[in-house]
C-alpha cells in the first residue's frame, strides 16, 4: 500500500473514494477503497470498514467484476447487517442483486432484492422503497419476464412523490424502456407481432423522457445508458442515422470511464447497425473481436492486498461476460454469420443462444419456485412483531431510551451522504454533562442515571422530531442535527444549556445542580469520525472557558 494511502486519515480515504465514485473514476476509487477496507480492519474501525466496502463493491460493479463485486459484497453484508437498516444496506443489495441476475444466479438476485425492499420498509423512507421496488423488477427483466417487471416499476413509480428528483426519474424512466426493449423483442419474436411496434414507440418516449433527466443529474453512467437505451431503441426502428451518433457517444463515455459491460453491449449494438446497414462482412470481424474478449475468462483477479502485484491492475477481460451480454453475441452473430452463408457458424451460433434461453428459463423457474417457499417458511417461523421489537431495541440505549452507537453507525453515514449530495447542511452537538462523576460519588449511582434521564427528557423537548439523539458515553450525549447551519444549531444548544440551568435539580437530592459543556460542528466534513472529533474539540474548548458553554468547532 502505497504510504499516502497508508498515513492519511480514514475519513478523507473516504471522501476521495466517494468524490471518484461520483466521477466515475473507477480505478483511483478502488483503491482508495481497497486501502480504507483493509486499514480499517486492521485497526478496528467497523463503520468506517462497512463504508468502504459499499465502496469496493460499487467500483467493481461499474468496471464489470461481477464476480469480484458479489465476493466483496457478502464480506461487507457481515459488516452492516448487523448495524441495522440503513439506505448504505439498501443500496448494497441492490446493487448484489443486479450482479446477481446479471450472471444467471437469479436466486441469489431475488433474495438481495427482497431483502433490500424489505429493510427499505422497516426504514420507512417511500423514496427509498420506490428504488428498491425498481431493483426487484430490474431482476425479474434479466430473467426474461418484462412484464412483472414492468408491474413492479409502475407500481415504484406511483410510490414516489409529485416531484421526483432526477436520480429518481433516470432509474424510473431508464428501468421502463429497459423492460419495454425486452418485452418488443419477444412480441417480435413471438406471439404478439402486432404490439411490438407500440412497445417500441412506448420504449422511445420513455428514452427520450430519460435523457435531459441524466444530463440534469450528471452521472456519467446514467448519461452513458441513457444514450445507449435512446440509441438502441432508434436502431431497432431503423433510424440508423440518428441511432448512431448516440451509440458512440455512450461507446466513447464507456472507454474513458472503463465501464466494461455496457461498452460490450454497446459494441454489439454497432456491430448490429453495420448489419442493418448491409455491411454484414463489417459486423462479423467486429463480433469476432468481441467474442474473443468475452471469452478470455481466467480465474477471478485476486484480492487487493493479498501480495499479488496483479490484484489491483486485473486485465478487465478476466471478468466473466455476463448471461444477457453472450446471448445479444450469439444472436447477432447468427444473423451476421446468416447473412454472408457461413452455414456452420450460423447454426453454431443459433444453438448456442436456444441454449443460452433454456439455461434462463430453468433458472428463472428454479429461483422463483425456491424463493417463494424459503421466504413463505421464514414467514410462518417468525413472529413479526417480536422481531420489529428486538430490533428497535438493538439501537437504543436502556437507560434513557435514546438512540445508541449502533443507531448512530446506521442513521449517521445516510445523513451525512444526503447532506453532501443535495448541498444541504448539516450540524451536530456533543453534550457533556459537567463532574457527572463526582455526582454519582456524592449522591450515589442511582441519582446519576435520574440526571440522564431526566437530561435525555430535556433534550426531547428542545429538539425536532427529526433530530437524531444519541447517548454517546456514559456522560456525553450526541444530537444531530439535519438541514440545520451552525448558527441555528448554537440557538438550540444555548436553549438545552438554559434549560438545564433552571430545571429544579434540587428535588432529586438537596444540592445537586447540573450543567452542560457542548461543542458544535458542522459538515463539511461528510464522515462521521472527522466530525465528530471536531465536536470534541468543540467541548473541550467550552470547558476549557469555563464548563456550562456552547462552543464552535
Amino acid at each position: 500500500m502505497p504510504a499516502a494511502l497508508a498515513e492519511a486519515p480514514l475519513g478523507e480515504l473516504l471522501e476521495r473514494a466517494r468524490a471518484a465514485q461520483r466521477d466515475a473514476r473507477l480505478d483511483e476509487g478502488q483503491a482508495l477503497a481497497d486501502a480504507v477496507w483493509h486499514r480499517a480492519d486492521t485497526e478496528g474501525f467497523i463503520n468506517e470498514q462497512a463504508e468502504a466496502g459499499r465502496l469496493r463493491a460499487f467500483f467493481r460493479l461499474r468496471r464489470g467484476d461481477l464476480r469480484g463485486m458479489l465476493d466483496v459484497g457478502e464480506r461487507s453484508l457481515r459488516l452492516l447487517r448487523p448495524l441495522g437498516p440503513s439506505t448504505g444496506l439498501c443500496e448494497l443489495l441492490r446493487w448484489m442483486s443486479l450482479a446477481a441476475c446479471e450472471l444467471g444466479d437469479y436466486e441469489q438476485g431475488l433474495a438481495c432484492a427482497h431483502e433490500a425492499l424489505k429493510l427499505a420498509g422497516e426504514i420507512g423512507d417511500p423514496r427509498l422503497h420506490a428504488v428498491a421496488l425498481n431493483g426487484l423488477g430490474a431482476c425479474f427483466e434479466r430473467m426474461g419476464d418484462p412484464w412483472q417487471a414492468e408491474r413492479l416499476m409502475s407500481e415504484a413509480a406511483g410510490q414516489l412523490r409529485a416531484e421526483p428528483s432526477p436520480y429518481e426519474r433516470v432509474v424510473t424512466l431508464t428501468n421502463l424502456c429497459t423492460v419495454a426493449l425486452g418485452a418488443y423483442q419477444l412480441q417480435r419474436d413471438g406471439a404478439a407481432p402486432e404490439q411490438a411496434s407500440r412497445t417500441l414507440e412506448r420504449a422511445l418516449d420513455l428514452a427520450r423522457e430519460a435523457r435531459p433527466h441524466s444530463l440534469q443529474l450528471g452521472d456519467r453512467y446514467g448519461i452513458a445508458l441513457t444514450a445507449s437505451n435512446f440509441g438502441e431503441v432508434l436502431l431497432l426502428m431503423g433510424r440508423l442515422d440518428e441511432a448512431e451518433p448516440l451509440l458512440l457517444e455512450a461507446r466513447e463515455e464507456c472507454a474513458r470511464a472503463g465501464f466494461r459491460l455496457l461498452d460490450w453491449r454497446l459494441r454489439c449494438m454497432l456491430a448490429e447497425l453495420q448489419l442493418a446497414r448491409g455491411q454484414a462482412t463489417a459486423a462479423w470481424k467486429e463480433l469476432e473481436v468481441l467474442r474473443e474478449e468475452t471469452d478470455r475468462v481466467g480465474d477471478p483477479a485476486p484480492e487487493a492486498g493479498t501480495g499479488s502485484a496483479e490484484g489491483e491492475n486485473a486485465d478487465a477481460a478476466r471478468f466473466p461476460a455476463p448471461l444477457f451480454i453472450r446471448l445479444r453475441l450469439h444472436q447477432a452473430s447468427y444473423r451476421a454469420a446468416k447473412a454472408l452463408a457461413l452455414l456452420g457458424p450460423a447454426l453454431f451460433h443459433l444453438e448456442q443462444a436456444r441454449a443460452l434461453e433454456r439455461r434462463r428459463a430453468v433458472s428463472q423457474l428454479t429461483a422463483q419456485s425456491q424463493y417463494f417457499v424459503s421466504r413463505m417458511e421464514a414467514e410462518f417461523a417468525v413472529d413479526p412483531a417480536a422481531t420489529a421489537e428486538r430490533d428497535q431495541a438493538a439501537f437504543k440505549d436502556p437507560l434513557t431510551g435514546l438512540g445508541n452507537r449502533r443507531c448512530l453507525e446506521s442513521r449517521l453515514p445516510p445523513l451525512l451522504r444526503a447532506a453532501e449530495q443535495e448541498d444541504r447542511p448539516l450540524t451536530v452537538a456533543l453534550i457533556d454533562a459537567d463532574g457527572l462523576r463526582n455526582i454519582n460519588e456524592r449522591h450515589g449511582h442511582e441519582i446519576g442515571d435520574r440526571v440522564l434521564q431526566e437530561l435525555a427528557q430535556l433534550l426531547r423537548e428542545n429538539t425536532r422530531g427529526s433530530d437524531l439523539l444519541l447517548r454517546w458515553s456514559g456522560e456525553e450525549f450526541l444530537v444531530v442535527f439535519p438541514d440545520t447551519i451552525a448558527d441555528r444549531g448554537f440557538e438550540v444548544c444555548e436553549r438545552i444549556r438554559a434549560s438545564v440551568s433552571v430545571h429544579p435539580w434540587g428535588e432529586l437530592a438537596p444540592g445537586l445542580d447540573v450543567t452542560l459543556s457542548m461543542g458544535l460542528a458542522s459538515a463539511p466534513p461528510f464522515a462521521t469520525d472527522l466530525l465528530i472529533a471536531r465536536a470534541h474539540a468543540a467541548v473541550e474548548r467550552a470547558k476549557h472557558l469555563g464548563r456550562n458553554r456552547v462552543a464552535l468547532a
